[in-house]
């Protein structure tokens, strides 16, 4: 078997934290992950951490926070014009004036259609483009039914022992109106069947191309591997379902799920985009999708002027994956290798199932996988322990030392890290420069604001935090 993916040779990020944060692998253990097969656990994003790591800051910055108060906040956007717009997990979006603003605005109440329970939510927000003229709010959560079922099922409960609730999810858009109210919600795309209260749905960004990007984890187990021997409850073929239907868009003969993919739509009406790359197959069932192969991309960017998107993916056991999409809109279509493969190497719980879509189609080299840029291993660091990819941005402002220009960012809420990569002359990430930025700072979403500051949310401290520096900037 090979270690790495289709046998090419294994890239890791090279910096000053790679001994801090990558773990010695032996070769016995390579094919298997890294780790003793059975060896698996609860992997979620959003439980409730201890904050351990101390806060530390580089010279010169500081963090503070913002906005208070709110509840279970999960992602931000800021407008054009100062306005900053919070979404909360349990489903209500909140929108205040400025940054000094103490007292928002409700601006939608979607809590009956949202199931709030475990990693499950409201997750995703985004505003058009052209907001100050079509102001569109768009919002990604967690629908509390199955799919086509009618909200409020579960209640933000779960009472099944297995914790099998079954739960779709939406893509939806409201037109805000000049006292920041939102009107009626549009559902674009009501799909991605999920059988677990973790690995949902996660980010929505427009691209410079005017194309909404929507991310979806695989809906499956977190503590076993699964491949749909746990009930069956989305209908998949015998051996494709759970973890593998985040290879929906590999296979044929069944119906293409939405799971574990990054989409590309139109964001008037969530159509597939006629130059998405699978739109030339003849099956339209998987038009939407540009990339797969994804276990949770709970976050993840577009490059600022570029098509190119880059994802945090949430790992299992063994490795946190940092993934680049090529251009969109060119013919091939991204295959991450999730759930055969976690970073570079056979996953080993699926490798030892024999899984015909892995032993077959991906461990045979008849496919090629694409290797994440970068990859971060489950050791002890001065951060704490396990990892979680939280949170992604790109840093598009001026007001920090020139070396932070254009630089990429990344999260760890379990850990409390922040870390961040300088960017090429090309305006990609320099992997090479991987170092860690700030311990103490627990984010779930980082965004740049029109002040040209970066700021995280703080899901359980219930804040907005910016972090600022007071030097000379570059």
């Amino acid at each position: 078997m090979a270690e790495g993916r289709g046998g090419w040779p294994v890239v890791v990020a090279m910096a000053a934290v790679t001994m801090a944060v990558m773990a010695v692998v032996s070769p016995a253990a390579r094919a298997h992950g890294g780790r003793p097969i059975g060896n698996e656990g609860p992997h979620e994003v959003l439980r409730r951490v201890s904050r351990s790591a101390a806060e530390t800051l580089p010279p010169g910055f500081t963090d503070r926070a913002v906005l208070t108060g709110m509840s279970l906040p999960s992602v931000v956007q800021f407008a054009p014009d100062g306005r900053v717009f919070m979404g909360q997990k349990a489903g209500t979006i909140l929108e205040f004036d400025s940054i000094d603003d103490p007292n928002p605005t409700l601006v939608a109440d979607l809590s009956t259609n949202v199931y709030n329970w475990g990693d499950r939510g409201l997750l995703g927000l985004a505003l058009d483009p052209n907001f100050e003229t079509s102001a569109y709010l768009y919002v990604l959560y967690t629908l509390d039914a199955p799919i086509g079922g009618q909200p409020p099922v579960y209640g933000d409960q779960c009472h099944d022992p297995n914790g099998y609730c079954v739960a779709g999810a939406r893509l939806s858009r409201m037109l805000v109106d000049a006292q920041n109210h939102a009107g009626p919600e549009s559902v674009l795309i009501e799909g991605w069947c999920q059988q677990y209260n973790s690995h949902s749905i996660g980010t929505l960004a427009f691209g410079p191309d005017g194309a909404l990007y929507v991310g979806a984890g695989d809906g499956a187990n977190f503590n076993a591997a699964d491949w749909g021997q746990f009930g069956n409850p989305c209908q998949d073929p015998p051996s494709e379902g759970g973890a593998l239907r985040a290879q929906d868009a590999a296979k044929h003969g069944d119906p293409t799920g939405l799971n574990g993919a990054i989409l590309r739509v139109d964001p008037n009406t969530g159509d597939p985009l006629p130059d998405n790359p699978l739109t030339r197959n003849n099956d339209p069932t998987d038009d939407r999708i540009i990339a797969f192969g994804l276990r949770n991309p709970f976050r993840f960017a577009v490059r600022p002027n570029s098509s190119r998107i880059w994802v945090g993916d949430v790992g299992w056991n063994s490795w946190e994956e940092i993934d680049r999409i090529g251009s969109a809109d060119n013919s091939r279509v991204e295959d991450f290798g999730w759930p055969c493969y976690e970073g570079q190497f056979h996953q080993g719980s699926y490798d030892a199932a024999n899984l015909p879509i892995c032993e077959d189609r991906l461990y045979s080299g008849r496919v090629r996988v694409t290797l994440p840029k970068a990859t971060l291993a489950h050791s002890p660091t001065g951060c704490g322990g396990s990892n979680v990819l939280s949170a992604v941005g790109f840093y598009t402002g001026a007001r920090y030392p020139a070396d932070y220009t254009g630089a990429f960012f990344f999260g760890d809420v379990v850990r409390g890290c922040l870390w961040w990569m300088q960017a090429k002359p090309t305006g990609d990430p320099d992997t090479a420069t991987l170092q860690t930025f700030a311990t103490g700072l627990y984010a779930v979403d980082l965004k740049t604001g029109p002040n040209g500051d970066l700021f995280y949310v703080d899901i359980y401290g219930g804040s907005l935090h910016e972090v600022s520096y007071t030097g000379v900037a570059g």
